[in-house]
């Protein structure tokens, strides 16, 4: 589908037999005093998170390089197959989806002066709130399970290109909201006002219906946390999404005698696997 063939959050709520939001469904604030923090390193394990976002101010050059790198084959793919929703996971926990998530709108939106929208989609364990010093009192899972039928949610304005929903309160059930129609709509009203919609999902394995998310994309991008994962457990995990659905891999935690000796003691990698593969 081309991006002028999309949906409007309108046209998709239309569709859907509803006269909600004529206009955006989304509300833009601004982020709290001091938030801006993810551009610097801080305490506790958030702040060591943050020492590797791309925009820190000793980021590894050869990580900085590979994000470049992944970004310019979605810049790629959007120019040619129109992707622009994305879907990270990976097959368990821990692997470094959030932070992989977290640096590609950071990448598409900094160096690509692309409008992003992140969304914090991982119920269960958000993370994304920490990386960028925010509240997390509501977000995402309060607006799939709000009674209100109209579309509404607030997004966190953390640059001129970068807008942040987080996540809200944990859910230990979430599938059945990410997978509701409310979620498809609030991604074709991404859709309608950001270049890009970033996704950070629960990891594979603890998401029982990985196909109908990934329906919901145009790519999915696993991350892959090397020598850790077993590959029979990935191997699961691509069959669960779809194989037609996975745009490329990311194997993090790579040791550097294997990619850039000059870099320091981790990288990560971007592989390419395959054509993303657009909405029907």
């Amino acid at each position: 589908m081309r991006p002028e063939d999309r949906p409007t959050a309108l046209e998709a709520v239309v569709r859907d037999g509803r006269i909600a939001a004529v206009t955006s469904p989304f509300v833009r604030v601004e982020p709290p005093p001091g938030s801006a923090r993810f551009r610097h390193a801080g305490a506790g394990a958030a702040g060591r998170l943050r020492e590797k976002l791309v925009v820190a101010r000793n980021i590894n050059q050869g990580v900085l390089e590979q994000y470049r790198k992944l970004a310019a084959s979605l810049h790629y793919a959007q120019s040619q197959h129109g992707t622009r929703v994305l879907m990270m996971t990976s097959t368990l926990a821990s692997e470094g989806k959030t932070l992989t998530a977290t640096n590609l709108a950071l990448t598409l939106s900094e160096s690509y002066r692309r409008r992003v929208l992140l969304i914090d989609a991982d119920l269960r364990r958000p993370t994304i709130h920490d990386m960028f010093d925010l509240p997390n009192v509501s977000g995402l899972n309060d607006v799939l399970y709000a009674r209100d039928a109209a579309l509404r949610c607030e997004l966190f304005t953390m640059t001129a290109q970068l807008c942040v929903l987080t996540a809200g309160r944990p859910n230990p059930d979430p599938i059945g909201g990410l997978t509701s129609e409310r979620m498809r709509q609030l991604v074709a009203a991404g859709t309608a006002e950001f270049d890009w919609v970033v996704i950070d999902t629960p990891p594979v394995g603890l998401l029982t219906d990985a196909r109908l998310m990934s329906s919901m994309v145009d790519a999915v991008i696993f991350v892959i946390s090397a020598g850790r994962t077993p590959y029979r457990l990935v191997h699961r995990a691509v069959e669960a999404v779809g194989r037609d659905r996975i745009f490329g891999v990311v194997l993090n935690k790579v040791a550097v005698q294997d990619l850039w000796r000059d870099y320091g003691s981790y990288s990560y990698s971007y592989y390419g696997y395959g054509s993303p593969r657009t909405k029907d």
